[in-house]
């Protein structure tokens, strides 16, 4: 499970990216992203964001199911 520090941390660096015009992306782990367009940047931040927002909400403390029978 990734810490949602860690994906900040990652999506502060994909911005810095973005900003400065950059493709490509190496990580702390000397892994490489090379991305077509700045569009596509656009849309890891916004998943980044997304994995950020869901993190940060925490799971649900009640699941109510609902079961039938049928007629």
């Amino acid at each position: 499970m990734t810490s949602v520090t860690r994906l900040r941390e990652y999506r502060d660096q994909l911005q810095d990216a973005r900003f400065s015009g950059v493709r490509s992306f190496t990580d702390q782990n000397g892994e490489s992203v090379q991305y077509r367009s700045q569009a596509e940047i656009e849309r890891a931040i916004a998943a980044l964001d997304s994995e950020i927002a869901q993190l940060q909400r925490g799971r649900m403390a009640l699941v109510r199911l609902q079961t039938s029978k049928g007629l």
